[in-house]
């Protein structure tokens, strides 16, 4: 017959199993969204070594006071480990629901876009003329391309929104440099993010970029091969920088001239690009055959304005990495901020001014 000591260790083994097999079966009533990574987590495997060496230590020990003290310091290390499960089950069932919530948000924008296409062929819009030939009308795939921009787009710009307010704190917050560096190359990637998914759109529809059809009324004022000038973002963000020193000063110069010299130099390759469609499409010349040839010609210049809009967009990220170098972490990240902004309140205005509109039809 086992001793008192040996059926009470036993006993208490018996009544720990019992219980962590409890606790798991509320943990899946209770959690819902747990996976089995969480199920057999570090955490769930520590409880057991702990469980492990309190048996050990149990039937090692010679009286009941040390056995007391073990199931003490096991409960409550059972009671953070269940805590931080508990806390992990419910974080993973929020990433779970903001997951699905931007799914359906993004199925509904999706169907919404498709029914405004729909309208507008039906309009006509997109009928007759130079549209239908070639690759410049919208064709199915390229339809698809342009709604899967827009919907990127859109989330970018929620990205963007909430990047912005998080620097803004991180200035507030007087973090180290090194922290705040992240933060200001993360808002510059962020960036590079969007010169990359308008690369793809343009070779689905180049002309929806150029026009601007994807930016706020407002923002199109502004609009330059199909985005900012890169010469204006020193002018927008100078207010934020100061103070600068003499050399700073000198290479924000420098670079400012620079910008402009190769905007103007694009700015001159598509005035030329305009005169040659102009010469293209007033050929006085008769003949099916030469017509023919004239809009061959004239598909070929158009096919130079994709590399135009790449060409602009790689001025415009060359600026802000320059603009990098130049300045201070923390000026950068006042100018990241003072940048992003001004696109803000430029999309607030046109809400403003849309809304007006409608009240006044």
């Amino acid at each position: 017959m086992a001793s008192p000591s040996t059926q009470f260790a036993t006993a208490r083994r018996m009544g720990i199993y019992d219980t962590l097999h409890q606790i798991s079966m509320w943990e899946d009533v209770l959690g819902g969204g747990v996976s089995p990574e969480t199920c057999t987590s570090p955490n769930m495997k520590e409880d057991a070594r702990l469980i492990n060496k309190t048996e050990y230590t149990s039937q090692e020990s010679l009286g009941p006071s040390s056995d007391n003290q073990a199931a003490k310091i096991l409960s409550e290390k059972l009671q953070r480990r269940l805590a931080q499960n508990r806390e992990a089950a419910r974080k993973s069932r929020l990433r779970k629901k903001a997951y699905v919530q931007q799914l359906e948000t993004s199925r509904l924008k999706l169907a919404q876009l498709e029914q405004d296409l729909d309208r507008t062929r039906q309009q006509g819009v997109y009928t007759g003329g130079a549209l239908n030939m070639g690759n410049a009308g919208f064709s199915s795939t390229m339809n698809s391309g342009l709604i899967t921009f827009g919907m990127e787009y859109e989330l970018w710009l929620e990205e963007q929104e909430k990047m912005n307010c998080e620097l803004k704190n991180m200035l507030q917050a007087h973090i180290s440099d090194a922290q705040l560096r992240m933060f200001v190359e993360s808002g510059l990637n962020h960036y590079a993010d969007l010169f990359r998914m308008k690369a793809d759109a343009a070779r689905c529809n180049v002309f929806y970029l150029m026009s601007g059809m994807w930016r706020t009324t407002v923002e199109r004022i502004f609009l330059w091969i199909g985005g900012f000038r890169p010469s204006e973002i020193l002018k927008i963000i100078r207010p934020q920088l100061e103070p600068l020193t003499e050399q700073q000063l000198a290479s924000v110069s420098s670079l400012r001239h620079s910008c402009q010299q190769a905007e103007d130099a694009l700015s001159q390759g598509m005035e030329k690009l305009q005169q040659t469609l102009t010469q293209c499409v007033t050929d006085s010349s008769s003949g099916l055959s030469n017509y023919n040839c004239q809009m061959v010609t004239a598909m070929e210049r158009l096919d130079s304005l994709e590399s135009f809009m790449i060409q602009a967009d790689h001025l415009r990220q060359q600026t802000l990495q320059q603009m990098f170098h130049i300045l201070t972490v923390r000026q950068a990240a006042r100018g990241l901020v003072a940048f992003g902004e001004y696109f803000q309140r430029l999309r607030a205005i046109s809400s403003l001014w849309d809304a007006r509109s409608h009240q006044h039809t």
